[in-house]
């Protein structure tokens, strides 16, 4: 053994040919975090210190290669001052172009998973083969930095500026075949021949077959590009991605401003480019609440693991069919679970088959399943009339219209069919749970399992454990929600949860703005330009008006002090006037479908005449004001469901309104976008607004926070 540490040792393997290989001691995957670089520094300097090397292999032990830096440990690198962290890469990228310059060719083994720092150290050797298995990338930029570790200075050298471009800033992980196409590898192989592989390609080029130093020089060289090509390249994806982004995540731009830079230079000082734009980047707000979302969701996986270990569920049923109960249907059985969609009426059953069969023929249209298999889903939603199918179910999902009587008379006559160990949910988005069990026989089996529509694309499911739930019900249901491909987040009952609890104190402020004279359209863009998919007005159109009164109704019954208005409002004027949204066409909006049969909104100037008898004279707020007015009571009532214990922590609070609602992820959350500010000033700026009503009142607990300079996320 040439040097052995706790993630990496060096071995030679035959004549003259090492091995470094990548196993993280205690890990089930290999990152890069300081033990590994140091182990590489240590190891690499072993290696330059051995006569008679012909070449050097980089292999992994596990399943992946390396998944890329430990991102745990980001938050803590990421407090350095500018300079230092600067510093801190120009050391790493050292330690990487020390494998780059050893005097003799080598080769990255890539196994599996290669990702960011994992993939950049795979771009320092000469040439790359790949596991047909295996997948590279480098997705930094999805947490609001860009790859440091010489990433955009070796990948655009490899495979050209404008392949490079779209790799980093599209993120997304390249199977082997797209990887060896653009030239980011050399070969790929079947796993079992990936050493062989690597081994031949060392041995050629030691044997001079293959010009190793060749291909090194144009990798540490400057990028082969004209000035009117470069021009052309770096601007044109600057115009683009600047399209695409908005202005609101600036982490691919500066990337692409990065390569443009440093093309003209040498490897050594384009890396100092780089680890500079990299720093900028890395101590941005935006990469703080990114990397504290992939954090978040780490937890949320972590904390599902930790729950009481449970049989799978091997088939499950859907009470009421539908759109929601169709969606329902197809997610479990796309996912491999097979679902009775049951109904009380053949057209109720035709409708869910037919949004299901839908969904499945988009995925054969754009090549992402085969026909036949799409026909073998199909045949795992299993339609009935009947619950003479319900015997061998696990978990039943009740998906009925939103009324109480009708729901609880549904769930007591379902769970007089069915086995005493079944599990029954409701996905209702308001309705008590604990109300819903109160007559039934087994409450411990009963909980809430709240979709969000269309169900295939929304992420979130919220977990709703009424007062005698079971650990054992919530542990199933949440491992159903997890095999569905969903996040499932557990709250406890309260009216609308956690997301609809939070998302009408929004509303609330949305509604006081056009009652004090804003303009709805106005406040719709300057809300999606803070970052938000959609603003108020249209996101209510969307929801449906009559579902957003029910539930606005719910609210104010369960929190009259703050939620119950004392005026009429423009919303309650569009559902008494039948302007439900897009489900009839209009709304806030007029809707007409686009070539693609989506609804496209287009302004309707009748809604202003309906409305004027609940608005004010029109005034013109700042975007500023507008922004606070509907930020602020959102935020307070995230801290409410905090501090009750609605859920256990900021994390899954942010989550849940990220993928419940939308939440702008680069502001990380309504906890973290507090944070981001500060709690003192968030309650100066709450307390301009304490005169329109208690939705703008910090609580005490968040006003001893401030003092005390405390944080949600410490």
């Amino acid at each position: 053994m040439i040097y052995e540490g706790k993630a990496i040792t060096v071995k030679e393997i035959e004549g003259g040919i090492l091995q470094l290989n990548f196993d993280l001691e205690g890990e089930s995957v290999n990152k890069f975090n300081r033990q590994t670089i140091e182990d590489l520094k240590a190891a690499v300097e072993a290696i330059q210190g051995q006569n008679g090397v012909k070449g050097l292999v980089l292999t992994s032990s596990k399943d992946v290669f390396i998944v890329g830096a430990d991102i745990t440990e980001f938050t803590d690198t990421f407090k350095l001052p500018e300079e230092e962290l600067v510093a801190a890469n120009i050391q790493v990228n050292k330690i990487f172009s020390s494998v780059e310059d050893l005097p003799f060719p080598t080769v990255a083994a890539i196994n599996g998973i290669a990702l960011g720092g994992g993939f950049e150290v795979c771009l320092t050797c000469d040439y790359r083969v790949m596991s047909e298995k295996a997948k590279v990338g480098l997705p930094e930029v999805k947490l609001g930095i860009y790859p440091g570790w010489g990433g955009t200075v070796r990948l655009p050298r490899i495979i050209g500026a404008d392949n490079a471009i779209e790799w980093i800033c599209a993120t997304k992980e390249k199977k082997a075949p797209v990887a060896l196409k653009e030239g980011a590898v050399d070969a790929v192989v079947a796993p079992e021949k990936l050493l062989d592989a690597a081994v031949d390609l060392v041995k050629r080029a030691a044997e001079g077959e293959l010009d190793y130093q060749a291909r090194r020089a144009e990798k540490t060289g400057k990028l082969l590009l004209n000035p009117m090509e470069s021009m052309m390249v770096f601007e044109t994806a600057k115009g683009f991605i600047a399209g695409q982004t908005k202005g609101q995540y600036p982490a691919p731009i500066e990337a692409i401003k990065a390569m443009q830079k440093h093309a003209g230079m040498t490897r050594d000082k384009a890396l100092e480019v780089e680890a500079k734009g990299f720093a900028k980047m890395a101590k941005t707000s935006i990469a703080e609440s990114l990397i504290g979302l992939f954090l978040n969701d780490q937890l949320l996986k972590k904390k599902a693991k930790e729950m009481p270990k449970t049989e799978p569920v091997k088939k499950a049923a859907v009470l009421g069919a539908g759109i929601m109960g169709g969606g329902i249907a197809y997610q479990s059985a796309l996912k491999g679970t097979p679902i009775i969609m049951k109904d009380i009426n053949q057209a109720g059953i035709d409708l869910g088959l037919s949004e299901a069969n839908k969904l499945l023929a988009k995925r054969v249209d754009k090549g992402r399943m085969k026909a036949a298999d799409a026909g073998k889903v199909l045949n795992n939603i299993i339609p009935a009339l009947t619950y003479s199918e319900f015997g061998d179910v696990d978990v039943i999902v009740e998906a009925v219209v939103e009324n109480p009587k009708v729901k609880k008379a549904v769930l007591a006559e379902v769970e007089g069919l069915v086995s005493e160990d079944t599990i029954i949910t409701s996905n209702t988005s308001t309705i008590s749970i604990d109300l819903l069990a109160a007559d039934l026989k087994r409450p411990e089996n009963f909980l809430g399992m709240h979709f969000f529509n269309p169900v295939h694309m929304m992420p979130l499911v919220e977990i709703i454990r009424g007062k005698k739930t079971s650990d054992e019900a919530v542990a199933k249901v949440v491992a159903y929600a997890q095999a569905m491909g969903k996040t499932p987040v557990v709250v406890n009952d309260c009216p609308g949860f956690l997301v609809n609890r939070v998302l009408f104190p929004y509303f609330g402020g949305f509604a006081g703005l056009l009652r004090d004279g804003a303009d709805f359209q106005k406040v719709d863009k300057v809300m999606e330009k803070f970052g938000w998919p959609m603003g108020p007005a249209y996101l209510l159109d969307v929801v449906g008006m009559d579902t957003a009164v029910h539930a606005n109704e719910v609210m104010a019954e369960g929190f009259p002090d703050r939620m119950k208005a004392d005026y009429k409002s423009a919303m309650q004027v569009l559902f008494e006037n039948d302007r439900y949204g897009q489900k009839n066409d209009k709304g806030f909006y007029a809707y007409e479908l686009d070539r693609k049969g989506k609804p496209k909104k287009t302004a309707d100037e009748s809604v202003y005449e309906l409305i004027k008898d609940v608005v004010g004279e029109a005034k013109d707020f700042s975007d500023e004001e507008i922004i606070e007015r509907v930020m602020v009571p959102m935020c307070i009532e995230t801290v409410r469901c905090l501090e009750e214990g609605i859920v256990e922590d900021p994390a899954e609070a942010d989550m849940g309104l990220i993928f419940g609602i939308g939440f702008p992820p680069f502001r990380g959350g309504a906890l973290r976008y507090i944070d981001s500010m500060g709690l003192d000033k968030f309650c100066e700026i709450a307390d301009k607004y304490a005169d329109l009503g208690k939705l703008y009142h910090p609580t005490e607990k968040m006003r001893e926070m401030a003092k005390k300079g405390e944080k949600y996320f410490g």
